[in-house]
């Protein structure tokens, strides 16, 4: 989801995703296989491999499994070979979106992903039309109650963290992605962690104040999230905290 403060929003379309828990491990495990492909399968050395095993035990993967996907990395074990592609696209009502995906047939992929934009009143950009507006950031978020803040202020920034934001009920902990797993090793042993991610964080945002267009965007955010070759969503949406609760009711 777009931006650090919208935690709201994110943990809404988890619960979604969470609720689909088999697609949701193909996803972090197909990431877990590249990952290890690139930079090779031990995550003390390689930092992307080190955040997908991250996820899988927040995802609650069993340790066997995520093995069985680093060696389909290594080349160990066979396994699917998969292309790393970034959209970029705006949505309706001018909201600019970036669509991570990892495919084994690209042209099929990017014809699913152009319907499913074409849809709901989006179609994709140029490369370079979007990314401008998105810096990549590690976000981690923490539960306020029983925090700290200045305790957590202070353990954030000697880790290499940048920045820790009041939230109200969490508080989001701003890094470096290249700083990001040192930060969240030296936080999840004494907090609580509700989300840990490298982001695609947006410079501008664009507001969605009508509940029936917010329906319809966030019902486009869904359909593609859903799709198999679809890792993650960026956008830089803002939809008011009374709307979104309407929408969650």
């Amino acid at each position: 989801m777009a931006g650090h403060s919208k935690w709201a929003n994110i943990k809404h379309r988890k619960a979604a995703q969470d609720s689909k828990r088999a697609k949701v491990w193909t996803k972090i495990l197909k990431e877990i296989t590249v990952a290890a492909k690139v930079g090779g399968g031990e995550p003390d050395t390689n930092p992307r491999l080190r955040t997908a095993v991250i996820a899988a035990k927040n995802a609650n993967i069993p340790n066997d499994t995520v093995t069985r996907a680093i060696k389909k990395g290594t080349g160990e074990l066979e396994g699917v070979n998969y292309e790393e592609v970034v959209y970029e696209a705006y949505g309706p009502f001018g909201v600019a979106l970036m669509i991570e995906v990892l495919t084994d047939n690209k042209q099929r992929t990017v014809a699913e992903i152009r319907h499913l934009l074409s849809k709901y009143g989006g179609n994709l950009g140029e490369n370079g039309s979007v990314s401008w507006n998105f810096t990549r950031k590690g976000n981690i978020i923490v539960s306020a109650e029983n925090t700290d803040e200045d305790a957590l202020m202070l353990t954030a920034l000697d880790a290499g963290a940048e920045d820790v934001v009041n939230e109200g009920e969490t508080f989001s902990v701003l890094t470096e992605p290249s700083a990001f797993n040192d930060v969240h090793e030296s936080l999840r042993e004494h907090y609580n962690i509700e989300h840990a991610d490298i982001e695609m964080m947006p410079g501008t945002t664009v507001t969605i104040g009508n509940e029936e267009d917010a329906d319809k965007y966030m019902k486009l955010l869904d359909i593609l999230e859903d799709h198999d070759d679809v890792q993650k969503v960026w956008d830089n949406s803002e939809i008011p905290e009374d709307i979104m609760e309407k929408l969650n009711a």
